[in-house]
Order: C-alpha cells, then structure tokens, then sequence
C-alpha cells in the first residue's frame, strides 16, 4: 500500500504529539517534585532525579546538531551529563537553572519541528552518510524523534519513583 501525502501528514504530526506529551509529562513532574526529591537517587545506588533531568535536556540539546537545527545551547551539560555517570563528582547546575534549560531547548526544537516538513522529517540526520541512508532510509530526522520520545518516556517513568 502506498502511503500518500495526507498519510505521511497524520504520522508525522502524530509522532510530534507523542514528543510533545512526554515533553508535557515531564515538566507536570518535575514541578511537582521539590529540589530535595530530585536530590534523591530513584532507587539505591541508581541516578538522581538531578541528573537524569541534566540527561534528559543533555541528549534533547543534542539533537539540535543530530538535526541539522543548529549547535548546541549547552554544550558543557555534554560531558557532565552524558559522558559521566551521575556519581562522577561533576557539578550539577542548580535545578531552578535546569528547569529553564529545558524550556530553552524545548522551546528552540519546537520551533524547528514546526517548520519542518513531512520531505524534511524523512532526510537522512547528519550522522548517516549520503551512501548508507541510501541503503537506510529509516536513518531519517523522523526516526531520531520516535527514539528519543522512547528515551524521554523510561526516564520518566523512573522519576516518577521520586514522588
């Protein structure tokens, strides 16, 4: 079955709804809990509500580039959040710093997933080489959304054990 033009629209805007509910789920929780929660390791010897909320905009920031929507706007957040684990002694920016890092984010990728249309979803990201994304055309922009709700969503799942 072919898919058409009207088809590619609804999966598309699906999949941004999805972006944006996990998006939604995870500012409702983290404004719940208190800086003193998100201190607190999700289960013994696991990460910190801090950290994984640092993660979380790290790897969100992270596709600004992966997207071809710019560099990043934390590039620092990287290394302490992505290259390290949670007990490296890294610092942490505050969580009221991290809250408005991850309206920034958000806010600059919402922008671009606006503008972005069903062609620009299915081209390839700027990891995958003109060759393979020929041989893989599931190596598209689209794809690396999809994942990255997935990714949001088990992080969340795990700072719901903060409450």
């Amino acid at each position: 079955m072919e898919t058409t033009a009207t088809q590619s629209n609804l999966l598309v805007k699906m999949i941004l709804m999805a972006w944006d509910a996990q998006n939604n789920y995870l500012n409702k929780l983290i404004s719940s809990l208190t800086d003193e929660q998100l201190s607190k390791e999700v289960s013994p010897g696991k990460n910190t509500g801090i950290y994984l909320l640092g993660h979380l905009i790290a790897v969100s920031d992270g596709m600004l580039p992966l997207l071809g929507f710019g560099d990043r706007l934390f590039p620092e957040m990287e290394e302490v959040f992505l290259k390290n684990p949670d007990k490296s002694g890294k610092n942490f920016p505050s969580v009221s710093e991290l809250k408005q890092r991850l309206k920034t984010v958000n806010a600059k990728l919402n922008t671009h997933f606006q503008s972005t249309d069903v062609d620009g979803w299915l081209s390839r990201h700027t990891v995958v080489s003109p060759e393979d994304f020929a041989k893989e055309p599931h190596r598209n922009k689209l794809n690396v959304v999809i994942t990255r709700t997935g990714h949001m969503a088990y992080h969340i799942g795990q700072m719901r054990l903060l409450n």
